[in-house]
Order: structure tokens, then sequence, then C-alpha cells
């Protein structure tokens, strides 16, 4: 009975639903999922849900991320990334730090960023990767994004290495591209790392190799408790009454000013126990929105 969420720092060279599968086998865990894919060529912080953490993901799932990434400038290939073919070059000018600097602050804020191709993104129930590599090119919808932060970290010749925080659903790649069109050129990801997820610190991730000697000398795992995966959320203390009736399913009755419609907290019981998640839903009612087995270990 494992539950908890495991930092992953994952590898270059693995899908992402591949080390969840890998974790879930060195720890022997009943159930495992990952949150916010990354590509093969990324490597990282990669949440990994196991047991009961499963219900949380898609609260985990809404935190912003930070990113280290190198642009290779002069090049744009089919991907995006340095896995595809290059079709496209451009000479590229002459840089200094204040222009970049300039351009990145342009991105700022909330903007619109149109998919990649090569994305998970479905069209017609076809996943835009699949069309892509069968040759195809359809119009993407632009989608909203946010970038709270876009600071350069080296700037060379050919490239810019650079860390960005952004909402989910942005996507780097395109950034990348985005970018050296702006300092008018090209350029793809030649490098990708996630450096944490919201609301988890970067000290916390774990290796593979460091995973396997854990278990194999029978250490405690370093996994964070289900409660800790969503203290960023406000938390709603619960009396003896009120826990048991909501883990039944019923609406519970609030003060009418007591939350805003919709919005999401942490359940405890008396004991403060974690129960799980509860939403308020018209003024002055409250009810359950994720519960987790009470025989979790946290």
């Amino acid at each position: 009975m494992i539950d908890g969420i495991l930092l992953l720092d994952k590898p270059l060279g693995l899908s992402s639903a591949s080390a969840g599968r890998k974790v879930q086998r060195i720890l022997g865990a009943r159930k495992a999922g990952h949150v916010g894919s990354l590509d093969p060529l990324a490597s990282g912080m990669l949440p990994i849900c196991l047991g009961e953490a499963t219900k949380l993901a898609g609260e985990i799932l809404e935190g912003h991320k930070v990113y280290r990434f190198t642009i290779a400038l002069g090049t744009r290939t089919a991907t995006g990334d340095r896995e595809g073919e290059i079709c496209e070059r451009a000479p590229v000018p002459q840089l200094d730090l204040s222009t970049v600097q300039r351009v990145l602050a342009s991105f700022l804020g909330e903007t619109q960023q149109i998919p990649p191709m090569y994305s998970a993104i479905k069209q017609q129930g076809q996943p835009l990767y699949k069309l892509a590599r069968a040759g195809r090119e359809v119009e993407r919808a632009p989608r909203p994004i946010w970038i709270g932060r876009l600071d350069c970290l080296a700037l060379a010749a050919d490239s810019i290495e650079a860390r960005v925080e952004c909402a989910k659903g942005t996507y780097i790649r395109v950034l990348a591209q985005d970018i050296a069109r702006a300092l008018g050129t090209v350029g793809h990801v030649s490098s990708l790392r996630r450096e944490s997820v919201q609301p988890f610190p970067e000290a916390r991730m774990v290796t593979f190799e460091a995973l396997e000697a854990i278990q194999a000398r029978g250490g405690p795992l370093p996994l964070l408790s289900l409660d800790e995966a969503v203290d960023h959320l406000p938390l709603r203390q619960l009396d003896a009454g009120q826990a048991r009736r909501i883990c039944q399913g019923q609406v519970l009755q609030v003060a009418p000013d007591e939350g805003a419609t919709g919005q999401t907290v942490r359940l405890h019981d008396p004991q403060g126990r974690f129960l799980g998640l509860g939403r308020y839903g018209m003024p002055g009612s409250l009810q359950a929105k994720r519960l987790v087995a009470q025989d979790v270990s946290e």
C-alpha cells in the first residue's frame, strides 16, 4: 500500500509513461500515474502519483512550471527540437544581451501560442503528431498561455540559454521558435530540463539509481504526502459530524460567505487527517470533489 507523490528526476531518452511504469515496478505500487508529460529529449522533474495520490493529479497539473532550455539559433527543425530534420536555415544576427533581454520581456504575461504539429492535441479525433508523421499540416487555433518569468542565462554567437516560469499548456519548443523569430532568425530547442513543478521544490527530486538504492536497503521512501501535494489550496477543517457526512457524499451547509463558488479546498477531519478535496457550490454549500481512502500511508 504505497500512497504519495515521488518527484522523479527523469533522465533523457525515456518517455513519461515508461518512467512512470519503471517507478511502479521498482516500488511494487498498485497504481501509478505521471503529471505533466516530458518528452524523451527532456529531463527533470516528473511527479509520479502513487496509489490514492492519482486522484489528485488534476490539481498538481494546474501548477506553474520552471524550465531551463537552450535555443540553437540558425536552424529550425520539423519537431522544434534536435530530434527533427532541419527544415529551415537563416543567418544569425550579432546579438547583445540587452537586445535579447528586451525580446524576452516581450513574451511576459498572457499571450497566445499556436500548438505545434508534433503534439498530442487531437483534431477530429486524431493526435496532431500522427498527422505530422504522415506529412500533413493542419490549421491550429492559438491557445492562451502565461509566462511569469523569462531570463537569459547565457548568450553565445549561435545559442541562448534561458529559464522560464510558465503556466500549463505552454510549449517550450514553440516558445523557442518564436523567440528566434523575434530576434531575426530561426531556432530550435537543443536541450530542455524541467527544474520544478509548483508547489514542489527541486531539492526533493530523486533519480532511478537513488530510488533503487533506497528500496534495496529498505529505507524510507522519499514520498510527499497527499496533503503536502496540494497544500497550495486553502484548508477547511471539518468537525466530526461534517467529516462523516461529506465522506458519505452529503452536501454540507456552511456560512453563505465562507467560500467562492467553485473554489477547491483541502479537507481535514478533527484529528487533522487529510480526507481529500472539497468544492464550494452555491453560496452556503460545500461538497466533496475528490476523496481519498483513509488507510493511505502519508
